[in-house]
């Protein structure tokens, strides 16, 4: 790979492509709070709190990011590359506990103390929701809050062990503040699910009517995990993120949202801002991964008998997969901006933007499909990258020191947090197969080659009515035989999950075909092009099976994909120091000695040496 500094212009127009819309003063302060040390005293909640502080000092008020979701997008992808722990702490943090505090408060000037507390990182938000006792807790959620007329204020309560909370609370030296989703009850009537506010945790410890467990350790994402419990904590009634609703004088409770399962909807729907984020945040590791792999390829010589002294990247294995990663971060960076703008979007039409999509395995879909199947792509694909390049870069793979550890914990535990992604792929495949109607079969891209950027988006377009045709078949024939839902759709699951993750994966496809489209810069293309090309032909490759099942390929088609992916790659290959330029991040928020010019000399930097028998 040659050191020559990239041309000017096209870097000025990639960096603009990678940083989206944000400003570049908000990436310079969060440049400047990332890169800020810590320090090593205190426990770990504490040393999270600290870092919660300095981007509360550096950064402008947390409620002014929601009303720019790049800044918010921003925040979170830097986080994560800097260290992943402290990302799901802000996502929780920002998006889930202060946005709903932002967002469903009918007094939010009750709540000013609180929420200045945590924009300026004196406390920590966590968010409640999960219970431990149930899967699908969160559509039977069995946490109590029951209005006292009395008083005005809501009893919180933990009815029996499984309605306990799991949560990352249990930084008992630190002011937590926590969003809890409780079943309200008013006049011994289960009026649906709504958050509410209760202090966890001041600098003494517990507080009176809150039980904790003991540590739960989680080494792939390791935070302060515990389970709580709550004993008739008497909460104010500004406490009610009531989002509309409201309890008359005489106690006549009212709820626009009409049902128990739009309310369920509405009350989630800070989730959009997670789902939202996500794909920011899967894309930025992605591309830290996949240029901290092609460092090391470009560096280590194997001796292979086949050609010893050679660079790994002279391999067409090892491009295929090391590009193929930068390939994936590229697509995921298309999406991610579009996730952002259906964020802002959604924001701007406020409470007149009701879903209607009824509730199925999950409220996560019928929330917003859309942003939902970002997340459960974005989390996949980004584990799954920061897996292949820790087996691609050896043995310094799976060092922590190289982050990429760390990446992939992150993202493979997310699979499940934030709305489990494989249920969501259920809820989007079942509702596509609902609601199928007949029309033309979409045209094969048989006058594009793989190696086009357009070849792909046309084939998955074609692929995905193919998939729903065929399984809605399926269905219709099971649905001659039970009118149970369960029955119906138990041997379905599946294959209807297969359909939810290609409708995700052609998502992907347009907004990579939608982002090359208006680019008219050469140097731009020359470098981005190939990247969206072998993007489309490597997941080809993985979803080979069913396109072959379904005739949307032929056998020749998959087998001229390889050399269609090398000579995608021979095309990238010239283009690698403008895009590791682009795509890696500064060296003080990404310290790995992957990342460095020379990493062997990197890594042996980080340690000390003993000599036996010295003085």
């Amino acid at each position: 790979m040659s050191s020559a500094p990239p041309p000017v212009a096209a870097y000025e127009a990639l960096r603009q492509f990678v940083d989206g819309p944000c400003d570049p003063s908000f990436l310079s302060a969060l440049h400047k709070a990332l890169a800020a040390d810590p320090g090593t005293d205190g426990a770990r909640g504490e040393r999270l709190l600290r870092r919660l502080r300095v981007l509360g000092e550096e950064l402008p008020p947390a409620r002014r990011l929601f009303e720019d979701p790049a800044q918010l997008a921003a925040l979170h992808a830097w986080t994560a590359v800097a260290d992943p722990a402290l990302c799901l702490t802000a996502l929780v943090h920002y998006l889930l506990c202060l946005g709903s505090m932002a967002q469903l408060s009918a007094e939010p000037a009750a709540l000013e103390a609180r929420m200045a507390a945590l924009e300026s990182g004196r406390a920590k938000g966590v968010y409640m929701i999960t219970e431990v006792g149930q899967a699908n807790s969160h559509l039977a959620t069995a946490t109590r809050a029951e209005f006292d007329p009395a008083s005005g204020e809501f009893v919180l309560h933990t009815p029996d062990p499984g309605a306990a909370k799991f949560c990352s609370a249990g930084s008992r030296t630190v002011p937590q503040t926590g969003v809890v989703l409780a079943r309200l009850y008013v006049g011994g009537v289960d009026q649906g699910v709504f958050a509410f506010v209760a202090d966890i945790t001041d600098e003494h410890g517990l507080l009176p009517g809150v039980e904790m467990s003991s540590g739960l350790e989680l080494g792939a994402l390791p935070l302060d995990y515990v389970h709580i419990r709550f004993h008739h904590v008497r909460l104010p009634f500004a406490h009610w993120l009531g989002d509309g609703a409201r309890i008359d004088g005489d106690g006549t409770f009212h709820d626009p949202a009409g049902s128990p399962d739009l309310r369920l909807q509405r009350t989630l729907r800070v989730g959009q801002g997670l789902w939202a984020t996500m794909p920011a945040v899967a894309a930025a590791t992605c591309r830290q991964s996949a240029v901290q792999a092609v460092n090391y390829a470009r560096q280590r010589r194997t001796q292979g008998r086949l050609a010893p002294g050679a660079p790994l990247l002279g391999y067409r294995s090892q491009q295929r997969a090391v590009l193929g990663a930068l390939a994936d971060a590229f697509a995921l960076t298309c999406a991610a901006h579009r996730a952002s703008a259906l964020w802002a979007d959604s924001l701007a039409a406020g409470n007149a933007q009701q879903a209607d999509t009824a509730m199925g395995f999950t409220p996560w879909a019928a929330v917003s499909a859309p942003l939902a199947a970002y997340k459960a792509l974005a989390v996949r694909t980004a584990g799954r990258v920061a897996a292949d390049c820790q087996r691609r870069c050896g043995f310094s793979g799976h060092l922590d020191a190289n982050g990429l550890a760390g990446y992939h914990g992150f993202h493979h535990a997310f699979d499940t947090a934030g709305g489990d992604s494989q249920l969501i792929l259920y809820d989007i495949g079942r509702t596509l197969v609902e609601q199928y109607v007949p029309a033309p079969v979409p045209a094969a891209p048989d006058d594009l080659s793989p190696d086009s950027p357009l070849w792909w988006p046309a084939l998955a377009r074609r692929h995905e009515y193919l998939l729903t045709e065929h399984l809605r078949r399926q269905r219709d024939l099971r649905a001659q035989e039970t009118a149970d839902p369960f029955d119906l759709w138990d041997p379905l699951l599946e294959d209807a999950g297969l359909l939810g993750e290609l409708h995700a994966t052609r998502l992907t496809a347009d907004d990579v075909a939608h982002t090359l489209a208006p680019r008219t810069d050469p140097g731009l293309t020359r470098a981005l092009a190939p990247l969206a090309a072998l993007h489309g032909v490597t997941t080809a490759r993985r979803w080979a099976g069913s396109l072959l099942a379904r005739g949307t390929l032929r056998p020749a088609d998959v087998d001229a994909l390889t050399a269609a992916a090398d000579r995608l790659c021979d095309a990238i290959l010239p283009q690698l120091p403008l895009l590791a330029e682009v795509f890696a991040f500064p060296n003080d928020i990404a310290t790995a000695p992957l990342a460095a010019a020379d990493v062997n000399a990197a890594t042996d930097g980080r340690l000390t040496w003993t000599l036996g028998g010295a003085a």
